[in-house]
């Protein structure tokens, strides 16, 4: 469900990294200024779940970005491996067997689950091209009314449908996005982006950023930047 929480809590730094040297060196650039961390697949095959659960212990947040979508008991054993690494959000892909199996393997635990609808590097040909009869926006839609019934924490969508799901969900679910991109950053391989700022109108609720922060030449300046721009959006 959507929530009150601070700009500097609503960045979440993404570590797509090569090993993790590097990202704890990210890590420790950013200090005090960043208290959530993505860790994906990239980190994840270089030893990157150590990483993640040192991280939970020592206070950050941590996003495990795995998009799990498998048979159902293989989706809620990795969940609930998941949970007792410390993470805060996991990731599944928002087939209706695979949220169900996700929901169950958390239990009890703290541990939110984000429905990702489509990815933000696809675009409607790309829909085509996999064998959907459907348009992106439509698509999107389906799936997270479907996450909505099974009971999922939150929906990954493109900021370009948050404002579409914010009115339809109010504020039943988390909206975290990536594709976030400063203004005069460049869109790499994203193809649906926004800003900062047009993010927060837009009613996303957490921010999911790598190279305007992880590639820049001052990481920390460039995060407190975004920070700022969250505080200002709406005043």
């Amino acid at each position: 469900m959507s929530r009150e929480t601070s700009a500097r809590d609503r960045v979440i730094v993404a570590l797509d990294l090569p090993d993790v040297e590097a990202a704890e060196k990210t890590i420790w650039s950013l200090g005090d200024s960043i208290n959530f961390y993505k860790i994906g697949y990239e980190l994840v095959m270089a030893g990157g779940l150590s990483l993640a659960e040192d991280l939970a212990h020592g206070g950050k947040k941590v996003f495990l970005d795995m998009k799990l979508h498998d048979i159902g008991n293989t989706v809620m054993q990795a969940t609930r491996r998941a949970a007792k690494l410390g993470a805060a959000f996991l990731t599944v892909h928002a087939f209706p067997q695979t949220m169900r199996a996700a929901v169950e393997g958390r239990g009890d635990s703290d541990l939110e689950i984000l429905a990702v609808t489509v990815l933000t590097s696809w675009d409607d040909d790309d829909l085509k091209d996999a064998g959907y009869a459907t348009t992106v926006p439509e698509l999107v839609a389906r799936r997270a009314a479907q996450a909505e019934a099974i009971g999922i924490d939150g929906l990954v969508c493109s900021p370009a449908e948050a404002k579409d799901l914010r009115q339809r969900l109010g504020g039943k679910m988390l909206l975290v996005t990536p594709g976030i991109r400063p203004a005069g950053s460049a869109k790499g391989d994203q193809k649906r982006v926004m800003t900062p700022k047009e993010a927060v109108l837009a009613g996303v609720d957490y921010m999911v950023i790598g190279r305007p922060i992880v590639a820049a030449e001052d990481p920390k300046r460039a995060a407190e930047a975004i920070v700022e721009e969250i505080e200002n959006a709406k005043k």
